[in-house]
């Protein structure tokens, strides 16, 4: 089930990539999305590996 708080992302692709994209996925033994996710994930690290955590901007509080 979604997580309704989770963010939607919807992006274009060629298909050739799409093609690599769901082999490469499917040779690691996860979902087309897993795998992006996953190589998002690493992406991130490398960067707060290099130049320091992205700090998260303060979230307004929940109205009831």
């Amino acid at each position: 089930m979604r997580n309704k708080k989770n963010k939607h992302l919807g992006i274009e692709i060629d298909p050739a990539l799409h093609y690599k994209l769901h082999y490469l996925a499917k040779y690691e033994g996860r979902s087309a999305n897993g795998e992006i996710l996953y190589l998002i994930r690493r992406a991130i690290k490398e960067f707060e590996d290099k130049e320091g955590e992205i700090e998260l901007p303060q979230e307004a509080p929940q109205q009831s």
